[in-house]
Order: structure tokens, then sequence, then C-alpha cells
């Protein structure tokens, strides 16, 4: 089919840098006249070589239903077809989940694909919209990809698209746009399918019908995982529909914050502590994090979380029973709890920057099965990204193999069990977002002064002796390379540690994180409020990093 293709003229765009997970603007930023296009482009002239280039190649594309999805979706159309894209396998109305998008690049041994999402960030046509590119392996593009990509943006000059009818991503079904193929795609039944493979389904109904009162409730924060959680809850479990809630995909996501932590989920953590139900879970806009809560105000942290999924791998959950656990990672900011499980398993185990990227070569290499960060992201090497919904049936799985062997068991039972085998890592974290960028950077340089001089080792702030400082820095173990700069970590004579670090998840202006750990070992302390027994230590994070000065904010955004 003779498809007519026309070069367009443009010049570049300042900041089109990816960060951890894609390239995070406005909408309106996003709608400059080429803006999108320029992006696009870098992102296929940036496919590797080594796995094939853009001609020929089968791309994945699916987004979490955020507002001005639809443009972008046939932009990519458009450039894909004059790019010489052999294929793009597409969710229905565009719509697919993140872990869906890496588990289909990996079922459909796909060259990649095009994730058009601003993860838990805010939606709607005054908010935001993300772009980003994932590998053959179904994980985030590698830095040397995304600085590829950033390189061609502050140089293009001109794009190619192809003068091709608009396509209809409601019917489900194959269609042409010129020489390229385009096949929409249910975008749940095979995520859906790879569960059942994963989880014993039968053990988790057996569960459910033996405990009638038990009660779940499913938050999707009218994101992705919406229509992922009703299939799964209601019609292959068979729960009440009462179990789900906010379960339509909104392009504004119904005015609401899509991410899954106490502040923003507030009306999941008033339903489940105000209506009696047992076990409580949100996932966000694009579907790759997760918040568990159990009745009776029991919050599982992050960190947590990912240390009791992996405690109970392999005696709750198939896949593990089958595949093994070959080892465990963690992000640098997440908390120690997860060291503790694989040295009394006798695991391997890393500690990696922030970015899901970075548990990929582990995951390939078979050195890491099961990983997290504290930002609510958990997963396995099942697929190449952290999988929000994944993590929840991993409780849920746990919940039942509990409860098989102590009858009624909960959420807050689990937790304190965990802790008087290996202890309570006490953690939390303070988010500053939209701060004035000057004033952020102003003060990491200035803790990485306190690092050059050394003048704080030794030194004790409020009872806590410092050890020792430094700015992380990853060597990675499979490729080599090496990523500086990932946070300042001080770390103090009794294993407790402050974390300060950027975040590059933002859409515009600066968000500070600030993180706080300290262990106990103490069984009478476990069940104390986790800001009661930080408080000294926040107390001292504050004092040292002079926050408030540099920053002008005396309350953190959102603490978690």
């Amino acid at each position: 089919m003779t498809t007519s293709i026309k070069t367009v003229s443009t010049q570049p765009f300042e900041g089109q840098k990816p960060g951890t997970s894609g390239l995070r603007k406005r909408v309106k930023i996003f709608q400059q006249p080429h803006y999108t296009e320029n992006f696009i482009q870098a992102i296929l002239d940036s496919i590797p070589k080594s796995e094939g280039g853009a001609v020929g190649a089968t791309l994945v594309v699916g987004g979490d239903g955020r507002y001005y999805l639809d443009e972008v979706l046939q932009v990519i159309v458009k450039l894909s077809a004059a790019a010489g894209v052999s294929k793009l396998i597409v969710g229905k109305d565009g719509i697919v989940s993140t872990p869906a998008v890496s588990h289909l690049i990996r079922q459909r041994k796909a060259t990649g694909g095009i994730l058009l999402t601003a993860s838990h960030n805010p939606g709607g046509p005054d908010n935001d919209f993300g772009i980003k590119y994932n590998m053959s392996n179904g994980g985030p593009a590698p830095e040397n990809v995304t600085n590829q990509i950033y390189e061609i943006t502050k140089t293009i000059k001109e794009y190619k698209t192809a003068d091709v009818p608009k396509v209809d991503f409601s019917q489900l079904g194959t269609q042409r746009a010129g020489d390229l193929v385009i096949e929409v795609i249910d975008g749940v039944t095979d995520y859906i399918d790879m569960l059942k493979s994963i989880f014993d389904f039968d053990a988790i109904k057996d569960f459910f019908n033996s405990n009638k009162n038990y009660k779940v409730l499913f938050d999707g924060m009218n994101g992705v995982t919406g229509p992922y959680g009703y299939r799964l809850f209601v019609e292959e479990l068979g729960l009440p529909e009462s179990s789900v809630m906010r379960f339509k995909p909104l392009p504004d996501f119904g005015g609401a914050h899509p991410d899954p932590n106490l502040t923003y989920a507030h009306d999941l953590v008033e339903r489940v502590n105000n209506e009696g139900y047992d076990f409580g879970a949100a996932s966000d806009g694009d579907g790759d994090r997760n918040m568990i809560i159990g009745g009776n105000h029991a919050f599982v942290t992050p960190s947590d979380s990912v240390a009791i999924i992996a405690h109970y791998a392999k005696d709750a959950i198939p896949y593990f029973k089958k595949n093994g656990v070959h080892g465990l990672a963690r992000s640098m900011p997440t908390s120690l709890a997860l060291d503790l499980v694989a040295k009394k398993q006798g695991l391997e185990h890393f500690e990696v920057p922030t970015g899901w990227k970075f548990f990929g070569n582990l995951m390939d290499a078979k050195r890491c099965s099961i990983c997290g960060e504290e930002s609510f992201g958990t997963g396995s090497d099942h697929i190449r990204e952290k999988d929000g919904v994944w993590a929840i049936m991993a409780w849920i799985s746990i919940i039942a193999f509990v409860n098989k062997q102590s009858p009624g068991s909960s959420v807050h039972d689990i937790l304190q069990k965990h802790y008087n085998i290996y202890g309570r890592n006490f953690f939390s974290r303070y988010d500053y977002e939209d701060v004035e960028g000057k004033g952020a950077d102003d003060m990491v340089s200035r803790l990485s002064e306190k690092i050059n001089s050394g003048e704080w080792i030794g030194k004790s702030f409020g009872g806590f002796q410092v050890k020792t400082m430094d700015n992380f820095s990853y060597n990675d173990p499979i490729d080599g390379s090496v990523s500086n700069g990932q946070g300042i970590r001080i770390i103090f004579e009794d294993t407790s540690r402050i974390v300060v670090r950027l975040s590059g998840t933002g859409s515009q202006g600066a968000t500070v994180r600030l993180y706080v750990e300290k262990y106990s070992s103490n069984p009478a302390e476990y069940a104390n409020a986790t800001q009661e027994a930080l408080k000294p230590l926040i107390d001292v994070a504050l004092e040292l990093s002079q926050l408030e000065s540099y920053t002008g904010r005396k309350e953190p955004t959102v603490i978690t």
C-alpha cells in the first residue's frame, strides 16, 4: 500500500530529558506544535540496532487513559508508519497498564513498547502527561538509551510523518495504516491469564469461601487498573461488586491524585477503617504501584511489604515454589527490612538506585527474583516493571496461606509475626513537592560539602552518632555501568539512616524526598506508631538538612 510520507521541519525544545520513568510534563507543554512529535521521533531513532531498530519493529503501545492520550496515539501511528515500523500492538482505547505492557512485550517478543503515562501524577488538561520507552525485555530503557533520546531532542531538525487515516482504537481487531499493521487488543485478558500462572486461584477462592465475612476493598483510583481489579476480584474470584471502588478509568482520575498512599487514597483508608473491611488495597494511575492496608488502621509500609512477600514467597506463591527465589533487591532509600530476610534465607541481595530499570539487569541475569521500592513499587521477575496488582495478589495469597495455619489472622497479625522474627525497621518518607529548584540544589550542595569535609563523622546529634556519610553510587554487577549522585546518605552507629534525594518523577519544580529509618529489636516497641517512634530521628534529619531554611516549607506535602 503506497503511503505519502512528509518531512516536517522542526526545532529542539529545551528540557526533553527523560527522568527515571520517561518524560513527564504538563499537558499544555506536550500540546505545543511539534513537541510530542519531536520526542516520539527521538524514541524511534534511538531504538538500539542490537534490538533491530525502528524499521520492521513490533511495538506495544498502551497508556493509563489520562487526558491527551487519544491525540498522542495518532501521532505514534503516523510517525511509526513513516519510520518503517511493522506492527503496533495497542490496547483497546489505548488503555493498558504499565505491568501489562511489560508482559505483552515479553509474551509477543516485541522490539519494545511506548507507554503513555505520568504514573501517579495527576491527570487532566491542566495536569500531567508522560511518554517513556521500554526495551525488548519489557523493562524501562536504560540510561544509555534515554541519554541517546535526549541527545537527539537537543539537535532535531525534522521528523517524518505518514499521511494515514485516523485509527479507531475502540474496535478490537487488525487495521492498517499504510504498511503498518495495528492490532487492537483487550489489554486485560492476557494479564489476568499471567496472574493465573503465578498464583493459586483455587486456594484463594477456598479461603474466601471458607471466610464468607472476610471483606476486601480494591481502589482503582479511576486509573488504568480499575478494569483489571473488577475482572480479577468480581469476575474471577467471585467477590461482590462492593469489593471494588473507583474502577472506571477517567482522563482526570476523577479530579483526584492517583497515588496510592495514606494521603491521596484517603477515601479507601476511611472506608476500610469505618466499614469493617479486613483488607484494602489501591493501585496508581498506570498500575505499577500499590498500597496495602488492613482493618483497624493497619498500614503496611512498602518496605515491609516486599520483605513479607519475600519471606512467604516459596510457601504461598506457586510461581516461586516452581522457580525458586534467586535473590532479593531494593532501592537504596527503601528500608533494610528486605536485607534481613535475605540474610536469614541465605539469599544474595542488592541495593540499587531508585528506578526500576536497575532491577532489570539483575533479573535478566537470574540474580534477583523479588524486589521493591519504598515508593509503593513491588515486583518480581515475572515481568520487568513493578506491578501493583501482582503485589496485591501476593498479599491475598499470603493471607490465605497464613489463615490455613492460624485461622483468623489479620494484616496486623501478619505484620507483628514478621517483626517478632526479624525486628522492626521503622521507616517514613517526607515529600516536599514543587519546591523552588535552586533552594533544593543548594541544600544538596551543602550536604555534599559535609560529606567531603567529614566534619560530622563521629559527632552525635540528638543522641544519634554519625558513622558514615556519602552520596550513593552504584556499580552495576551485570554490565559494569556506574550511577553516581543517587542520594545523600547519613548512616548512624545504631544503623539508623537519613536519606535526602531529589525526585525525578515530577513534571515541574523540584520534589525533595527525606527518608528516615530506625531499627528496633525490642518486641515492646513493635506496635508503636511509626511517627512517634521516629520523631527524634526526624528532628535530627530536619536539623542536619536545614530543609525548612532552603525550601521555605514548614510541613511536607505528603508523609508516608
